[in-house]
């Protein structure tokens, strides 16, 4: 019989809404970031680097990239004859079908799963967010503490607190209530949504509660154990960590990866992030160009100069064409005598010669002023934009567009541009 100490179960089949366009077609913890990677690689690189080599990833919106990516789990070394990765997507059963409703819904409907590997803990992660972590460390704050449950969280501005789950402990580490996104904070311990239980509490919990409407950990399961008694744990974590669930706060980690000295240091020898490389050629910086702080990733070509970016692998920038403070993904073909600030540009987009983007005044987005914000430009994944015309800054674009879709060659600051099967909506 199969004999787990701990095992991990990674959610990762959110939408990710806030991302607007990134997540049109694909799900968050599979949007391209720091150039080669992809958002779940660093918790899956955390997982093989803390000694855990049983992970069960749950998918559900938009899987086909990230299953894709994750494949048997080769660049982890997650492709084990016991063990290794499982993509767990929602599955018909006898009775019924059911998409995920919750987060712990979704592990509910993989009891038999984590049954089958015998665990003695389960770790439960979140497949968006960038971090290291050493869950090893974690665990053993677990078994000291005798705890049923641990929870990693974080001390965050009180300010800010509003916006999470806050833990209230007390002097020994122990959680003795907790708020979830209070409007009046007694504490300002955040929950990271990174839990440890007893393989005997989680389960009983999640069979005792499978009935809840939208069954949620913070929500529901938390309230539960503490409610019965046990002994629920905080581990504070003071490392870096970054929710990117905005377009701005992805775009600004993005941009701290190219910092004099990076607070969160992608070359570190003893941790390293893995993720699946593409075979291709080495990056090519031409004598014309000119590159300067900047993450360039293999297979590009540089005829242009690049400031303070990140260029994802197979991007081919031409001559005379100037990017700035942006996000440039993989397989992106960008003319010449372009000019690029602020942007973020998703995979495989394709740009015509003589293109202005980020251009002119700031204005409010009259599509989703929550989500393009900021001053940035958002291309989404595989759009054309034509030569000769000026986009300016808040302004989001997606489909194959047209020259006669920009008026007077031109995208003002704040407009929208979003087709779908060749309409736009």
């Amino acid at each position: 019989m199969i004999k787990k100490e701990m095992i991990a179960m990674l959610l990762a089949g959110g939408q990710g809404s806030r991302l607007g366009v990134l997540t049109a077609k694909v799900a968050k913890p599979a949007v391209e970031f720091g150039g080669k990677y992809r958002i779940i690689d660093f918790p899956l690189s955390n997982c093989i680097n803390s000694g855990i080599d049983t992970v069960g990833v749950l998918t559900q919106y938009q899987p086909l990239r990230l299953n894709s990516h994750i494949g048997i789990g080769i660049p982890w070394d997650l492709d084990r004859n016991v063990g290794g990765v499982s993509v767990l997507p929602p599955y018909e059963k006898s009775g019924s079908s059911d998409w995920y409703t919750g987060t712990a819904n979704a592990i509910y409907q993989n009891l038999a799963f984590m049954e089958q590997m015998n665990p003695d803990y389960v770790l439960i992660l979140s497949g968006d967010h960038i971090y290291k972590m050493d869950y090893e460390v974690m665990l053993d704050y677990h078994k000291a503490n005798k705890a049923d449950i641990t929870v990693a969280c974080m001390p965050v501005p009180i300010e800010e607190a509003k916006r999470f789950g806050i833990m209230i402990t007390d002097g020994n580490g122990r959680i003795m209530e907790f708020e979830e996104k209070p409007e009046h904070p007694k504490s300002n311990l955040a929950s990271m949504g990174i839990y440890i239980f007893s393989w005997k509490i989680l389960k009983e919990a999640l069979t005792t509660l499978k009935d809840q409407s939208g069954l949620d950990f913070g929500k529901h399961i938390l309230p539960f154990c503490r409610d019965k008694g046990m002994r629920l744990f905080a581990y504070e974590f003071n490392g870096y960590w970054k929710d990117v669930g905005t377009l701005t706060s992805f775009w600004e980690a993005n941009m701290e990866l190219i910092d004099i000295i990076p607070e969160f240091n992608l070359y570190e020898e003893f941790w390293k992030i893995y993720t699946k490389q593409d075979m291709i050629r080495p990056a090519y910086i031409s004598d014309t160009s000119n590159v300067d702080r900047c993450i360039i990733s293999e297979g590009c070509e540089i005829y242009g100069e690049v400031y303070n970016c990140v260029v994802g692998p197979d991007v081919h920038i031409g001559k005379g064409t100037v990017v700035r403070d942006s996000i440039i993904m993989r397989h992106c073909r960008i003319g010449e005598n372009v000019s690029i600030d602020r942007a973020i540009v998703d995979e495989y987009v394709r740009i015509g010669n003589n293109v202005a983007i980020g251009v002119g005044e700031e204005a409010e987005n009259v599509f989703r002023p929550d989500i393009y914000c900021d001053g940035l430009t958002t291309i989404g994944y595989h759009s054309v934009i034509p030569a000769n015309v000026e986009i300016g800054k808040n302004v989001v674009i997606s489909g194959d567009t047209k020259a006669e879709e920009y008026v007077n060659g031109r995208l003002p600051g704040g407009s929208a541009l979003i087709k779908k099967d060749g309409e736009q909506l």
